[in-house]
């Protein structure tokens, strides 16, 4: 008789509910992370992503995008090799996450996160498995990168929260708004810092070139004597 896969990718499956449910089953010690995410099966990369991404989208934050941005790139490269489930140290793992901290996680979940489950649903999975999965993991590792610069965590954590959605829900409409939202905010960094630099370059060349000379002569008269 054939076992049932404990780690099958079901998006049908609330994962509010499944989040619920094991702040409910949870004993009186709370459950180790290794049990949460053995609980989560293959969505626990979506979901962790999801909940470690929601708090960066307050605008100007400091400190935490730069926290949390470390196991987002964790997360994302795991997923961009192909992993099947999360991978973390076993010290993480073992780890006791209280049972009071789990109800306000499924109460975040139940106030906060109920939007995905009624806007998203299976579609375009292309986009939101295999290949596609890998593509949304660069690109959420991508959008980390400039989620540690400072003032710049809001729109690419929008972006990390929408792939993260589409993942979850596998759901290739999601995905696809999220990294177009990652790589339009990637882009403008970059046209302004080559702005920037290209802005300074030219105007030192034009310092040199027109009036360099003249102004270091004006402040040798002017103090030199």
């Amino acid at each position: 008789m054939n076992q049932p896969d404990v780690h099958r990718d079901d998006p049908d499956r609330s994962f509010v509910n499944l989040v619920a449910s094991m702040a409910r089953e949870a004993g009186p010690d709370g459950a180790s992370i290794g049990e949460i995410l053995d609980r989560l099966d293959e969505r626990a990369f979506g979901i962790m992503i999801l909940i470690l991404a929601i708090p960066c989208l307050v605008p100007a934050l400091y400190g935490v995008p730069q926290i949390v941005g470390v196991p987002i790139i964790l997360l994302a490269g795991q997923m961009l090799v192909g992993r099947r489930e999360p991978w973390l140290p076993d010290a993480w793992l073992r780890r006791q996450i209280s049972t009071e901290w789990l109800g306000r996680m499924a109460d975040f979940a139940d106030k906060r996160m109920r939007w995905i489950e009624r806007l998203s649903k299976p579609r375009l999975r292309l986009l939101a498995s295999g290949a596609g999965e890998r593509l949304a993991a660069g690109m959420m590792i991508l959008a980390t990168l400039t989620i540690i610069l400072p003032m710049t965590n809001s729109v690419p954590s929008l972006g990390l929260a929408l792939m993260a959605a589409g993942l979850i829900q596998r759901d290739g409409v999601f995905v696809l708004l999220g990294e177009a939202v990652a790589l339009g905010w990637v882009i403008a960094l970059g046209v302004v810092a080559f702005g920037l630099a290209f802005g300074a370059t030219w105007a030192v060349s034009l310092f040199d070139r027109v009036g360099g000379q003249s102004v270091m002569d004006g402040f040798s008269r002017l103090f030199g004597g």
